[in-house]
């Protein structure tokens, strides 16, 4: 067992320049050095972790996929350092849920944006320019670009925080994933690997060490309340349809595990997206499509590379499960409830 005892932070007083990407959740998420420095003080007070070794003997390696929650960080708590710190380079290439995609009437692209930075709490966050190399790389139908839905979405802005606690230095290369078919999320995948290879060898990139992928995503939004009039629970809302619905998690949870293969991530699809019409669940996790894809996109890297990567789950949470990490002292809170009735899943994996 060993705690989480990582770095004392800092302040950078430099600001970056250009266009800048300012915060949505202000409540959910920090927007300060000083609570996120509270924040990780706390999950290290409340919080052990299980030692894991993923795939034999990559323990000692850093990460070249995670995926991490986005949900509220008093929910979350331990999870999402738990796999936020395995990232070890400076570049991260991060696949976020779009929710409002459908609003914009954006599907079946990667959405890019043109901000040069993000604001983080210890200093904006550099936005790498490998972004326009793989934008000038990629088929001009693959992608678009979107300021405007970037603008609104909380899917990657809730990672920021604790890759910047880690690692001062990182920069990112922002991509929201719209709902789109398995066969679409083959087909970009593959050409988006292609485009990364060629560019990391292009610069003598190494995957994990130069740069890695995380996948912004929630696992299960389950109740029968406060879901704007929807009923997410088949299995129903009481303690023992909570039990159900988790046995059920584990199920979904295990195909994205082990070695990493096109067939368990397209069951995983399979398990989350009506295969009918792909704009519609199946099972309400939110990052239906970005984990398909960022893993996708891993699968066919590896493939070129020719290496063999392994997932191992570190754990699942739901945001009833445990204490939340307290919050309302530092000016945050909660951007919906959690209760029997009202629930999120939270599961964070990590690929080397």
């Amino acid at each position: 067992m060993f705690f989480i005892t990582f770095g004392v932070s800092c302040h950078n007083k430099k600001e970056d320049t250009g266009a800048i990407r300012n915060l949505v959740d202000t409540i959910g998420f920090v927007q300060y050095a000083w609570q996120m420095d509270s924040i990780m003080s706390r999950i290290e007070e409340m919080y052990m972790f299980e030692e894991y070794h993923p795939c034999d003997d990559k323990s000692e390696e850093p990460a070249k996929i995670v995926i991490s929650p986005h949900d509220d960080y008093t929910y979350v708590g331990p999870l999402y350092p738990a796999v936020i710190h395995e990232i070890k380079s400076n570049v991260v290439i991060m696949f976020g849920v779009a929710h409002k995609a459908r609003q914009f009437g954006l599907e079946n692209k990667l959405i890019f944006e043109s901000n040069n930075s993000w604001k983080g709490p210890y200093k904006n966050v550099q936005v790498s320019e490998l972004r326009n190399e793989i934008i000038s790389a990629l088929d001009t139908g693959m992608f678009v670009i979107n300021d405007s839905i970037q603008a609104v979405e909380h899917s990657l802005e809730a990672l920021l925080p604790y890759l910047q606690y880690f690692n001062k230095k990182f920069e990112i290369v922002p991509i929201l994933v719209p709902a789109m078919s398995f066969k679409r999320i083959n087909q970009i995948s593959d050409s988006l690997a292609r485009v990364i290879s060629t560019i990391a060898d292009k610069h003598n990139l190494k995957w994990g060490k130069d740069f890695a992928f995380i996948i912004s995503n929630d696992a299960v939004h389950y109740g029968d309340a406060d879901w704007g009039g929807q009923n997410l629970a088949p299995f129903g809302s009481d303690t023992a349809g909570y039990l159900e619905a988790i046995s059920h998690e584990m199920e979904i949870t295990s195909t994205l595990c082990g070695k990493l293969n096109p067939d368990s991530i397209k069951r995983f699809n399979e398990f989350t997206v009506d295969t009918a019409n792909f704009r519609e669940y199946r099972w309400t996790w939110c990052g239906r499509y970005s984990v398909p894809l960022g893993l996708m996109t891993g699968h066919y890297l590896a493939e070129i590379n020719g290496d063999s990567i392994c997932g191992t789950k570190t754990g699942y949470l739901t945001s009833i499960d445990h204490p939340p990490v307290p919050v309302s002292d530092l000016g945050m809170g909660t951007t919906a409830p959690a209760n029997l009735r009202h629930w999120v899943g939270y599961v964070g994996i990590i690929y080397k």
